[in-house]
């Protein structure tokens, strides 16, 4: 059983001695197994994070250097080893960075990522970790009368920025917290449903990367790998674990060698070790832990920032590089790289064993445009010009800059602060196309459309990834009925995304405004087939029959919109209302 926690700060975690804390089941799971005092991340951010606990390798060896980027297929993995064991395999995922088009999903039977669709009739990027629960227990009680043996991965997302509900004035630090105590109960649930099982089942309980406020100017999480960002939690109960604290430094990839030996499996090549020896209070062989985030490059243009974590010491390779004594200064607050450059020259040239500052051209190339904009939405692709080559910028300078964006993008900020902030934006960077983007919608959201245009239109010449500008472009298009112009727009959005749903039920509607039925039933059509659940666009589905004259259709459209909704959904008087009219 393993359970991730996204953004999950350890010291946020009764267990790692916060007096706050509302993580009871977390604790008592702690209190019977092994709890790792100074666990780290590979990476900041989701996948990578992810991607190493379960292959056991660093990110250069796993290639999913940043969210969006997939995991190379030949790297063996958990599932893949478990489910060629006999294993029944079901993963049940709560945000979009592990999508199964980034390639965790290999070896997994069950791969549950479909996220509910929200604004505009857009997939969300993330869902309650509750559904992802119901979901996994579901698929648990049908495993298991057939299946000896089960591995079952839950992530959860709700420490995730935005916390709770930003606007209601309550401080962001409460609010972190209320989002830690729900995943708690979603742990407490998984725990519950192994029943007696719970004896003979190796449960691990980790975070994918912690989360910034304020630390070294940071907000979020992704730019920086100060330990802020890369201490996690790690909690491994089960049987042969005994009930024990490990000091010694330990890296997400020796999850998996650690896990499989206690399965009764090999564990394949990997960068980690078997952290066994320490559940009988042995010390670990000395070691490097790499850490890197290739996000100020990928995102903004930036230098990357590795990092070689050794004997008590961390050095970050930068342009202006960092030494720290992670001991005697574990908040990172003294650079000893001027004062120890012997050290630090050595860290340096074992660094770059370890990885490049330069990646594989044939890892960015398959992101495809879709992924690209849901990932900037959730703050991990900021969308900004990548810089020429050469000397980057060091991120440790555009700290500013990129709190501003990183305050914008996690939800935190609400009316007219949001609207103030992204003009800030826009005035340092005119061109940055998620900033635009984001404006425009505000504007357009606030029936200021004549001002969201100008806005919308930057973000399409800035080539925000996404249709959403055309969408946005096009709602102002259709408030001032020009339809001819509107319908224009919307192929231009079709042309960069020729699967996305939303743009065939927009074009759908807007044909069905012209009168043109046939066409509008033809693109309303697609777009369920497309996604069959998509409920608004089969609504106008009925409508656009019924607007033909086509009663029987647009009565089964309707009727089966209705065994569609759940029942308490409030759109199911407005469809019984349709209903009883064509009938």
């Amino acid at each position: 059983m393993l359970i991730t926690i996204d953004t999950l700060r350890a010291d946020r975690v009764g267990a790692y001695g916060y007096t706050r804390a509302r993580t009871p089941h977390i604790d008592r799971l702690a209190a019977r197994g092994v709890r790792f005092e100074h666990a780290y991340a590979t990476a900041p951010i989701t996948l990578p994070s992810h991607a190493s606990l379960m292959t056991g390798r660093y990110p250069p060896g796993h290639r999913a250097r940043h969210n969006g980027i997939r995991v190379d297929a030949a790297v063996p993995s958990l599932a893949k080893t478990l489910s060629a064991a006999g294993f029944a395999t079901g993963a049940f995922v709560s945000a979009f960075p592990l999508d199964r088009r980034f390639g965790l999903d290999a070896g997994f039977a069950a791969y549950s990522d479909r996220m509910p669709r929200g604004a505009r009739g857009r997939l969300e990027n993330e869902r309650p970790g509750r559904d992802a629960v119901d979901d996994a227990l579901a698929w648990l009680t049908a495993s298991r009368p057939s299946a000896g043996r089960v591995f079952l991965w839950v992530h959860l997302f709700e420490p995730h920025a935005p916390y709770g509900q930003p606007g209601s004035g309550r401080p962001v630090a409460d609010r972190y917290d209320d989002e830690i105590a729900e995943s708690d109960v979603q742990v407490g649930r998984i725990l519950d449903a192994l029943g007696p099982e719970a004896s003979s089942s190796v449960v691990v309980v980790a975070s994918d990367h912690g989360e910034a406020f304020g630390e070294h100017g940071e907000v979020s999480h992704s730019l920086f790998i100060y330990d802020t960002t890369l201490r996690v939690p790690l909690v491994i109960a089960g049987p042969g674990v005994p009930a024990r604290t490990v000091d010694s430094p330990v890296s997400l990839v020796d999850v998996a060698p650690t896990v499989l030996p206690l399965l009764g499996l090999a564990a394949f090549d990997s960068d980690g070790v078997d952290l066994a020896r320490t559940f009988s209070g042995a010390d670990l062989p000395a070691r490097d832990l790499y850490a890197e985030s290739f996000a100020p490059l990928l995102d903004f243009g930036w230098s990357p920032l590795r990092a070689l974590r050794s004997d008590g010491f961390k050095y970050i390779d930068a342009p202006r590089a960092e030494l720290y004594d992670t001991i005697r200064d574990p908040g990172e607050t003294q650079n000893l790289s001027t004062a120890d450059v012997r050290r630090a020259a050595a860290l340096r040239d074992r660094v770059s064993r370890y990885s490049t500052a330069t990646l594989e051209p044939d890892r960015l190339s398959a992101v495809d445009r879709e992924a690209l904009g849901r990932l900037q939405a959730l703050g991990y692709a900021s969308g900004s010009s990548r810089g020429p080559a050469g000397r980057r910028p060091d991120p440790k300078d555009r700290r500013a800059l990129a709190a501003r964006l990183a305050e914008v993008i996690s939800g935190e900020l609400q009316g007219q602060a949001l609207e103030t902030a992204l003009r800030r934006i826009l005035d340092e960077d005119p061109k940055n196309p998620q900033a635009n983007l984001r404006l425009g919608y505000i504007l357009l959201e606030s029936n200021r459309c004549a001002k969201a245009v100008p806005f919308l239109q930057a973000a399409i010449a800035g080539r925000v990834p996404t249709a959403d500008a055309h969408l946005g472009l096009a709602l102002c298009q259709a408030a001032a009925r020009r339809f001819g112009e509107v319908y224009v727009t919307l192929l231009e959005a079709e042309r960069l995304e020729p699967d996305n749903p939303v743009v065939f039920a927009n074009m759908g509607i807007v044909l069905a405004d012209m009168g043109r039925h046939a066409d509008a039933i033809t693109a309303l059509r697609r777009a369920l087939a497309l996604d069959p659940d998509f409920h608004e666009a089969r609504f106008n589905l009925a409508r656009a029959f019924a607007r033909a004259g086509q009663r029987n259709d647009a009565a089964r459209e309707a009727q089966d919109l209705l065994t569609r909704l759940p029942a308490t959904a409030p759109q199911r008087g407005e469809v019984q209302r349709l209903l009883d009219a064509v009938r």
